[in-house]
């Protein structure tokens, strides 16, 4: 059977996926600040008042960008955000595993500091990547089903039997 039948169906079911991965992770961390803060500060790689500032901001970043998502707005836009986020924490949790810190990735609320071999890098890089090409996947196919998102130009999209 053709891509093109099933793509709005998968569309649908990649934002879902990713939105509400990006809201749930985004409303664990503005629910307790202080500790996204903490989790920022655990990689050791920005200056505190830096990693605090992202400690605080972030979350609502990415509680935005799962809204869109799952109602199907701005979902190219969104869907890079997403994608970009993700390789982002894919190279601190890579940096913080190789600089052999034992942290916990503060994904979902919590990080900090962890108990040596209590770490889950491998399993967070892998489900990174896969929200990675979740988000790639958005952004070249963003119209789905259920979506209010109108992004798509027919010009865009190459048909010209509207000009």
């Amino acid at each position: 059977m053709p891509f093109s039948k099933f793509q709005p169906w998968i569309t649908l079911i990649c934002r879902i996926l990713l939105g509400v991965v990006l809201l749930l992770a985004g409303y664990l961390k503005a629910k307790s600040p202080a500790e996204a803060q903490m989790a920022v500060r655990a990689y050791d790689v920005l200056p505190v008042t830096l990693a605090n500032f992202f400690g605080l901001a972030l979350p609502w970043f990415e509680m935005g960008a799962g809204l869109l998502l799952i109602v199907g707005l701005a979902v190219r836009y969104s869907a890079l955000f997403g994608a970009a986020l993700m390789l982002l924490f894919v190279a601190a949790i890579s940096q913080a595993w190789a600089r052999g810190l034992s942290i916990d990735c503060g994904c979902f609320g919590g990080g900090g500091q962890v108990a040596a071999g209590h770490t889950k890098y491998l399993q967070e890089i892998l489900r990174d990547l896969g929200l990675t090409l979740t988000g790639v996947f958005l952004y070249r196919f963003p119209q789905g089903k259920f979506g209010i998102d109108k992004f798509e130009s027919t010009s865009e999209l190459g048909d010209n039997s509207e000009r």
